[in-house]
């Protein structure tokens, strides 16, 4: 059953001046770059990197999906952005290997573009929930989900 629900992103940070083009598909290279930035707090993000693992570790080996995303307190609903309930459909886990950089050279529209050496290739893999209502789709990030439980829960 296809969706044909706008398509929204919830990300916690910026894009930059790159277009993406009609045909934007978040799939693809997962925009190039991995999610978590370590913007407030270096250790928080490695954290969450850590934590984002052992979730998508946990998850792939669980018998019971539904219950194991329970007991970890994924939300079934939420509330969407036209105030509409969105219901969770979807998990989804894509696998990443950045390659190289690329970032824009000055006083140039072209990229500069650094290949990595091939032991500096690592892996990453996000994981995506997919939650619909009748008017909207939204994709929202393990991260993202796990970065709003850490700042509800006071710390230990």
């Amino acid at each position: 059953m296809g969706h044909g629900h706008h398509h929204h992103h919830h990300h916690d940070h910026e894009h930059g001046p790159h277009d993406h083009g009609p045909g934007h598909n978040h799939r693809h290279a997962d925009h190039l770059h991995s999610h978590v930035h370590a913007g407030s707090r270096s250790g928080a993000a490695d954290e969450l990197r850590t934590l984002a693992t052992s979730f998508i570790d946990g998850f792939r080996s669980a018998p019971d999906k539904t219950s194991y995303l329970r007991l970890a307190g994924i939300p079934f609903h939420r509330e969407g952005e036209d105030g509409l309930i969105q219901h969770l459909v979807d998990a989804q886990i894509v696998s990443n290997w950045q390659i190289g950089t690329a970032s824009p050279a000055f006083a140039s529209r072209e990229l500069v573009y650094m290949p990595f050496p091939g032991e500096m290739v690592k892996d990453r893999e996000t994981m995506t929930f997919v939650y619909v209502s009748l008017t909207a789709r939204a994709d929202v990030d393990l991260i993202t989900l796990l970065s709003e439980k850490l700042t509800q829960e006071p710390n230990s």
